[in-house]
């Protein structure tokens, strides 16, 4: 367990804010230390939007992590890339990427716990070890996995710096006029449903995505895309903002994007480029479009080579 005492000199801030600059941890991080009673203000136990004042003694201890109690299950990887740092995923549609409520089993961290024994950073706890970045559950494509915790750090710093190189390629629903545009509006919790994300500047965070037609067809576009930053479900959310949801999604484009060969959004993280934490050498790898992408492709009157 490890106690960490401050003493709070300047103007008032909020009290999450300051650990989270004093801890080098996230505001969520902090959040739920506060909730669970592991920080206090002068001795008592605050609320997580206290508002510091001067003098204030904050202590903040952080609880030994738990020890890894996903259990490991034999299931096939696509291992792209592997060493003693980290691996390269390519992750099929369909399958969710840790575990969390209603999904316990068959997900990609129980599929590492196998094929990596003990071997994955820790940072993310218990149900997350080795995750440094997530792609939704019908997302199919690359990510990037940590060995180690130092390993970790050295990578959500060059996501946080926004220097992680990330492509996709998605089908949207009917023809976009521009050949490339630069989507760049903030996205934050709905204000309504709380479970989706939207573009709101009330609460949220910037973000920045990159689009580039690839070709139409039968009033769809296959289009290539990089994201600058990294927001819950940002492509989805974008495109549907500009008219243009993604292929599937009944999430963000409802009825309209209803294709009854896809279940769930035609979106795949294609490229992906990163700085190796232990060589430093840039590393950059790119998977094939998968079976289902391709024969929605077929299917909808676009020709040529994927």
């Amino acid at each position: 367990m490890n106690e960490n005492i401050f003493y709070f000199d300047g103007e008032l801030v909020r009290l999450d804010v300051f650990l989270s600059e004093k801890l080098n941890l996230t505001r969520s991080a902090v959040q739920k230390l506060i909730e669970g009673d592991n920080v206090t203000v002068n001795g008592k136990i605050p609320d997580k939007s206290y508002k510091l004042k001067f003098n204030d003694e904050v202590v903040a201890v952080i609880p030994e992590p738990e020890p890894l109690s996903v259990e490991a299950e034999n299931i096939p990887l696509d291992i792209v890339y592997e060493d003693d740092c980290l691996l390269v995923v390519n992750k099929p549609k369909g399958m969710v990427v840790h575990p969390a409520p209603g999904n316990y089993s068959g997900t990609l961290v129980n599929a590492l716990m196998w094929h990596c024994k003990d071997s994955l950073s820790g940072i993310n706890g218990v149900l997350r070890p080795g995750i440094v970045h997530r792609i939704d559950k019908d997302t199919s494509g690359l990510l990037i996995v940590a060995k180690n915790d130092l390993a970790h750090q050295h990578l959500a710093e060059q996501i946080k710096e926004h220097s992680f190189t990330r492509e996709y390629e998605a089908v949207v629903v009917g023809n976009l006029k521009a050949n490339e545009g630069l989507v760049e509006l903030p996205i934050g919790r709905h204000p309504v449903n709380r479970k989706q994300m939207a573009v709101t500047y009330k609460n949220s965070k910037p973000a920045k995505t990159h689009y580039r037609v690839l070709k139409k067809a039968n009033n769809l576009t296959h289009i290539r895309l990089t994201l600058f930053t990294g927001r819950t479900h940002q492509i989805r959310v974008h495109m549907s903002y500009l008219g243009h949801p993604v292929a599937g999604d009944l999430v963000y484009g409802r009825a309209g994007a209803k294709y009854k060969s896809l279940r769930g959004q035609c979106l795949h993280a294609k490229k992906i480029g990163f700085v190796h934490p232990k060589t430093n050498e840039y590393l950059e790898f790119e998977s094939e479009l998968p079976t289902y992408f391709n024969e929605f492709l077929k299917e909808n009157g676009f020709s040529g080579n994927f």
